[in-house]
């Protein structure tokens, strides 16, 4: 053991002596310069480059070293060994991150990369305006020389774009509305919102199921539709018009798209907006991927009978294209000092203002469509109507099997002919149903054996007071359509008098049609 140690200390020695002397041929500057070489000779020979991408750059937040951790939390969910675990503020999902100094191969068209997350101990630090954190954080990336160029221009993007959608997903969502008379909350928004959390989808909502998918391949193809959209040189925004019986579901359908698509939502009071220009401040102020709803817009204020005022003033030089009558300028301001007015509402949804941000949906609901003005109809501001009807058949499966969990296999086939008997007939809203099956949702056969005696109810009173005059909901939804067509029929000539009479006039002549 003693000659273990006697020969250990001469290798030490011998080891001393040689360092010194290469110390003394070899000066500090002359060996960085060998280590250079080195370098770049191990560089030029080898197949693979990396990249740097650091958490702090300069004395800012690094946007990309943020959107690459996002974005490999979702694959470290799944092929990751050691993986570490946050929450991030105003999240509701917990995400997954590569734990320090940890390996991840990712894999982008048939391309594999080399993720490392580096982290090390930063220096001490001189007296700074902006204290670093004590580790040093980033992320290194392994790529081939020859894939080089494709992943520069494209995966780098598309971890950018992927790190978004996360972040929305996993961000809560909020309901915005608008401070009463316009004031400003303590961060000068004149928004107030609370978190949004309405549990209404496309899979719950009771509306036909072929409804349900054109309406959902809409909303996805606008999504979607970026490049389209600057393509056709159309601002990238979109108007949805639900009108129909009150209780049929238009607020769920809102809160549904919603859901469906991310989004936050900012529900537009008319009546605590002042003036357009007010109007147009509210517009600025909200943000992308949200939608902008005005609910019961025939109630809000007066929009609607631009005739009021035509008598009383000269029809001449103006024609069926001048949207600033003396009612539209002066909007409801005897009412309340509201001097909001046709004119502002119609540049909000469609005029250079309505393009100040991009990827929003616009969204008006009405119980009266047939009282709304038809230059607020018109595609490009209402690009899409959907009537929401009394519950249908399809519907009525829907909520048995949301508040019952009762498939159409589990009922009597005999029932579900008395359904379908009289389910056009009794003219309920899916509101109405929804309360008959939550009174009875402890006993599902009494459920549905009271939901049956309520339609055959309604549908003997409907029979009894003529109220639906032997029309079915099919066909009230035809003379809607119908109702919805003649708004929309503007004539090409004449004075705005004369195109309002010929618009009441085909009111009327539908109302004898009817009788």
């Amino acid at each position: 053991m003693r000659e273990f140690w006697t020969s250990l200390a001469s290798l030490l020695g011998v080891f001393a002596f040689c360092q010194s002397l290469l110390s003394s041929i070899f000066p500090p500057e002359l060996r960085f310069t060998i280590v250079k070489i080195l370098a770049r000779l191990s560089n030029y020979f080898s197949s693979y480059c990396y990249f740097d991408i650091t958490e702090i750059d300069g004395v800012n937040t690094n946007e990309l070293y943020n959107a690459v951790q996002l974005y490999l939390s979702s694959t470290a969910s799944i092929s990751g060994s050691r993986l570490s675990l946050t929450r991030g503020l105003n999240s509701s999902a917990i995400t997954f991150g590569l734990s320090n100094n940890d390996t991840l191969v990712d894999t982008f068209n048939g391309v594999s990369v080399r993720w490392e997350h580096i982290v090390t101990q930063r220096q001490s630090q001189n007296f700074s305006w902006r204290p670093l954190p004590d580790e040093k954080r980033g992320f290194v990336l392994c790529v081939k020389k020859n894939q080089k160029d494709m992943i520069l221009s494209s995966y780098l993007d598309f971890i950018m774009d992927k790190s978004n959608e996360i972040r929305r997903k996993n961000q809560d969502r909020y309901l915005y509305t608008n401070s009463r008379g316009g004031s400003l909350d303590s961060r000068s928004h004149p928004w107030e919102s609370v978190p949004f959390k309405h549990p209404s989808t496309f899979e719950t909502l009771a509306i036909d199921p072929q409804k349900k998918a054109k309406i959902m391949d809409d909303l996805t193809d606008f999504a979607n539709g970026q490049l389209f959209y600057q393509k056709t040189g159309r601002a990238w925004k979109r108007g949805y018009l639900l009108y129909g019986p009150p209780g049929t579901g238009k607020s769920s359908m809102i809160a549904a798209m919603a859901n469906y698509l991310g989004y936050d939502i900012y529900d537009l009071e008319l009546t605590e907006v002042n003036s357009n220009s007010e109007l147009r401040k509210l517009l600025m102020k909200t943000t992308a991927k949200s939608i902008i709803v005005i609910e019961d817009i025939d109630c809000s204020i007066n929009l609607t009978n631009r005739k009021k005022d035509g008598a009383s003033s000269s029809p001449m030089g103006r024609n069926h294209y001048d949207s600033c009558s003396p009612d539209m300028r002066r909007g409801s301001s005897e009412e309340g000092g509201n001097s909001i007015t046709l004119s502002g509402l119609l540049n909000f949804t469609d005029g250079l203002w309505s393009c100040c941000g991009s990827e929003r949906i616009f969204v008006f609901t009405t119980n009266h469509i047939n009282k709304l003005d038809p230059a607020l109809l018109r595609s490009g501001r209402m690009d899409m109507h959907i009537f929401m009807s009394y519950c249908s058949l399809p519907a009525l499966k829907i909520l048995l099997k949301n508040y019952l969990g009762v498939e159409e296999g589990d009922v009597e086939e005999a029932v579900m002919h008395n359904f379908r008997e009289v389910i056009e007939k009794a003219e309920m809203t899916p509101a109405d149903i929804s309360e008959v099956l939550i009174r009875h949702k402890r006993d599902k056969g009494k459920a549905v054996r009271e939901l049956l005696e309520e339609l055959k109810r309604r549908a003997e009173m409907n029979r009894e007071r003529g109220k639906s005059g032997g029309k079915n909901y099919a066909e009230m939804e035809d003379e809607e359509e119908e109702q919805e067509k003649r708004a929309l029929e503007i004539p090409k000539v004449g004075s705005e008098d004369e195109m309002m009479d010929a618009y009441n006039g085909s009111k009327e002549e539908g109302g004898k049609k009817k009788e």
